[in-house]
């Protein structure tokens, strides 16, 4: 088994989709790191195989409120917190991505589109290893997170798209409130 394994997103809302492919890296290695990226505005852009990553409406969760997110649905699922570790990672800048994992990770993707193809590409090139977890058209890929925020900003019904945890702290902390305002706000 491998040592260290690394899988990044934003998960900007982390839905059941994302849960398959944190545990789908999980049982590949001992360590997981789970690598947030966008992690701030100043490492946010827009990439030209993915134009709307870098939009405020695509990034209404801060890094804590997705660390949260993500550690909380890990300790549900049984993981101890030492098996587990949550890092900003700058893919927009991958030449930073060094200074968060470990040199002899192994990066666990999942390929859609050509964004996937550029993160594959990337990671390649700076001469980490790389393994796809699954490769499917973008008709294939599920659950999308554009998709939960387009639900709650029209109000309609998202929860069986989350796990719960996900979904109560999108409750407490207003979330779904401030998705709703960012989109009000896009349409003025």
């Amino acid at each position: 088994m491998i040592e260290y394994g690394v899988i990044h997103g934003r998960f900007q809302i982390l839905h059941n989709d994302h849960l398959k492919y944190l545990m789908a890296a999980k049982e590949r290695c001992q360590n997981l790191i789970v690598g947030l990226t966008n992690p701030d505005p100043l490492h946010t852009k827009s990439e030209v195989t993915d134009q709307n990553r870098g939009n405020a409406n695509s990034n209404p969760l801060t890094y804590y409120e997705r660390l949260s997110m993500v550690r909380t649905v890990l300790m549900e699922k049984g993981l101890d917190a030492s098996e587990f570790m949550i890092v900003p990672f700058p893919i927009s800048n991958p030449e930073h991505c060094k200074y968060y994992v470990p040199a002899d990770a192994t990066f666990f993707l999942t390929i859609y589109d050509k964004w996937g193809e550029e993160k594959y590409n990337r990671l390649k090139s700076l001469g980490f290893k790389v393994e796809v977890l699954w490769r499917k058209s973008i008709a294939n890929k599920g659950i999308t997170s554009t998709q939960v925020r387009n639900l709650i900003s029209s109000g309609k019904e998202y929860k069986h798209l989350v796990p719960t945890s996900v979904y109560e702290l999108i409750k407490k902390w207003r979330i779904d409130w401030r998705i709703q305002q960012l989109n009000n706000e896009t349409q003025l």
